[in-house]
């Protein structure tokens, strides 16, 4: 028979492997991330429609393809939100290149207001619940997940409506989406390489443990 669990206290989530030989790739997902997001962002928010094509090439080889490198990284470090995070996003960003050069579907053209509509509100639910994961991983991390949620849902909406105007909130959600991930980045780059905290994340682990055992 199993031993039972002492009353109050969490179940024990399985360790971060911490092994020398293996870099943390999150700074290098989240900069893939960011910087495709942020160009598309622009084309969206219409500061540079003509970014929309950058967006497309960025997204198969540095959104997509690098990405995804550094989810199946995180796998190798145990990290089960980093890995689910970066590999489903590297996976969205190959998709629209996919949809866009193979598929010959052009956002905003009559006819494909349903097709990115369900594709945008897919990925706001898996957004969304993985922002709610983020609380226990930091306050920086969790700022990404909050305004990229936002940010497909605005798209949703200019999606299946066909405006111009929720798209361009859309795709200025991006940009504040796109800088919190080069800000969580930099911090996990800087501090690495320093062997200090230059740059806070603002940790929420020890936060949710608190809970669990006060309640």
């Amino acid at each position: 028979m199993a031993a039972s669990r002492p009353a109050g206290k969490p179940i024990a989530e399985a360790p971060v492997l911490t092994d020398p030989t293996i870099a943390d790739p999150a700074p290098l997902g989240l900069a893939a991330f960011a910087l495709t997001t942020f160009i598309l962002s622009l084309a969206n928010a219409k500061v540079y429609p003509s970014a929309a094509a950058a967006a497309v090439y960025t997204a198969i080889a540095y959104g997509g393809g690098v990405q995804l490198l550094a989810g199946m990284w995180e796998f190798k470090r145990n990290n089960t939100f980093g890995a689910t995070a970066f590999s489903s996003f590297g996976g969205f960003w190959i998709a629209v290149f996919f949809i866009v050069q193979v598929g010959h579907i052009v956002p905003g053209e009559p006819g494909t207001e349903t097709v990115f509509g369900t594709f945008f509100i897919g990925w706001t639910i898996f957004t969304a619940y993985m922002f709610i994961a983020s609380l226990r991983v930091s306050g920086a991390v969790a700022l990404v997940f909050l305004l990229l949620t936002l940010t497909f849902v605005w798209l949703t909406i200019g999606s299946f409506h066909a405006s111009e105007t929720w798209t361009k909130v859309g795709g200025w959600f991006g940009v504040a989406t796109a800088a919190a991930a080069w800000y969580a980045s930099f911090a996990g780059v800087t501090n690495s390489t320093f062997r200090r905290v230059i740059l806070p994340v603002f940790p929420l682990a020890d936060w949710g443990s608190r809970e669990v055992d006060e309640a």
